[in-house]
């Protein structure tokens, strides 16, 4: 993307190594819901993670949903430790912008929260989103679970076909485990921005296709999706 070249991943070895504690400390609770961002949860909630373009409209997406506890936004799927902003806009850290989402299975299924996850964003652009252009808009969906995986891949391959019929490209999006890729909290400002800035830029929109549930699958339309743990210390 820096003088108009094509944004490219970058491999361990050239990733930033970063740092071994953040250099900040993340907000103690959600400015719109009131609850917790880190946790600890409460027993039987849930953990999503979704990288869908720029993560301040993304996570207004989720947070404005019945049934979701808590959402907080950072940096996953990359390799340096405890990133900056800016060091994940250079392109140099392998990480996308991502909202954790946690929920409460009984309120909202995490097939709701993939079916909301495609209709907000375009899945087709690669390392793109609309006008935004690096490898950290990329899309991206963090499974916690083989269910959540088999939702996962199964609701891309739903999307797949009715963005197909509607003349639109392959999804680029890619689908992994969290396990070994850890959310790394983005800085202060960056938690729920949209509400402390309600005019401030949205880069999410989505195709106006929309995706049926549940989908044609074998894992269930409840999608058990497990109990969230509180984070792991290397995430905070």
């Amino acid at each position: 993307m820096i003088f108009g070249r094509t944004p490219e991943l970058p491999t361990p070895e050239q990733a930033l190594k970063g740092r071994a504690t953040p250099e900040f400390e993340v907000p103690a609770r959600h400015t719109v819901l009131g609850n917790p961002l880190l946790g600890p949860y409460p027993e039987g909630l849930a953990v999503a993670d979704f990288a869908l373009g720029c993560f301040w409209g993304a996570e207004r997406k989720f947070w404005q949903t019945e049934g979701v506890w808590t959402t907080y936004v950072g940096y996953q799927g990359g390799y340096t430790e405890n990133p900056s902003y800016e060091e994940v806009c250079s392109g140099l850290t392998g990480h996308t912008e991502a909202v954790r989402v946690v929920f409460d299975p009984a309120r909202v299924s995490y097939a709701s929260l993939l079916k909301l996850f495609w209709e907000s964003h375009n899945p087709t652009q690669g390392f793109r989103q609309g006008n935004d252009v690096g490898t950290q808009y990329r899309s991206a969906i963090y499974t916690h679970s083989p269910e959540q995986e088999a939702g996962a891949k199964a609701s891309l391959e739903a999307y797949q076909q009715v963005l197909t019929a509607a003349g639109h490209g392959t999804i680029t999006t890619t689908v992994l485990p969290a396990e070994g890729r850890p959310f790394w909290p983005a800085e202060p400002y960056h938690q729920q921005y949209l509400d402390k800035n309600p005019d401030g830029y949205c880069g999410i929109g989505g195709t106006g296709v929309r995706l049926d549930e549940p989908f044609e699958t074998n894992w269930g339309a409840s999608c058990p999706t497990g109990v969230a743990p509180a984070p792991a210390a290397t995430e905070r």
